[in-house]
């Protein structure tokens, strides 16, 4: 009686195991057989309804299925505007440095220069600064640096790209930001009396950020440090510049 019951508790056992793996199975792949065209004309559809999710997952599989190609290709620079919208600024980082690496000749390979600047312009931002006014210039700079030369490498090689202006604009108000960053670094030191430390971040960036801003109140914290440590006649010199850039 025991064995034949042990038997039958086995093959119960076998089944519920065999049922749980058929459960546990994964749902077939609907994708199996499409063209690239078809993964590349889906993915588009959802990439226009906003679905950025679904149009990556789709992109994604027809780069891995058919990698080579004007719809690789087209797949590539699409799964970059995905990745931005999705706000996936590493994934679109890293992708546009694969397309710029494979395809440097491509004739929208401008693009890839473009949305990988893009990427590294909103690094700086977070949920916070969506809501809060936030002051970017006391924020770290190296993100910034970054976006800033992802543009500048845009202008230089595509000037006449349909992003160069934008580009162009979005360097100032970054070249802004880091002269100013720069600026509240001087400001610290003069605050906590390290006069010589603030002389120097001052000096940096009327050298380094001139025709900004920034450069006008660096010319004015030199003025006024000089005089501090002493140096009337660096601080006579200072002033005079800080006259000549601002006359009234």
């Amino acid at each position: 009686m025991i064995p034949h019951l042990y038997r039958l508790f086995v093959s119960l056992l076998a089944i519920s195991i065999i049922s749980g793996c058929a459960l546990l199975k994964e749902p077939e792949d609907e994708t199996q057989g499409w063209s690239a065209k078809q993964l590349l004309d889906t993915a588009k559809a959802h990439l226009m309804k906003g679905d950025y999710e679904s149009a990556i997952n789709y992109y994604e599989i027809l780069e891995s299925r058919y990698p080579l190609g004007r719809f690789a290709q087209q797949a590539q620079l699409d799964l970059l505007y995905a990745y931005y919208k999705y706000e996936e600024p590493e994934s679109v980082i890293v992708a546009a440095d694969r397309f710029i690496k494979l395809y440097p000749r491509h004739p929208h390979v401008d693009y890839a220069y473009y949305i990988k600047g893009l990427a590294n312009f909103d690094r700086n931002y977070d949920l916070l600064q969506r809501y809060l006014p936030i002051d970017l210039s006391e924020r770290d700079q190296i993100t910034a640096r970054e976006s800033f030369e992802n543009f500048a490498v845009l202008a230089r090689l595509f000037p006449d790209s349909r992003y160069a202006e934008d580009a162009r604009q979005r360097m100032v108000y970054l070249r802004n930001n880091m002269a100013q960053s720069e600026l509240h670094v001087a400001d610290f030191y003069l605050r906590r009396g390290a006069h010589l430390a603030a002389l120097n971040r001052a000096k940096q960036v009327v050298e380094n950020f001139s025709r900004t801003p920034a450069a006008t109140e660096a010319l004015a914290m030199m003025v006024k440090t000089y005089k501090i440590l002493g140096y009337d006649d660096l601080a006579a010199q200072s002033a005079k510049v800080l006259e000549l850039n601002t006359p009234k």
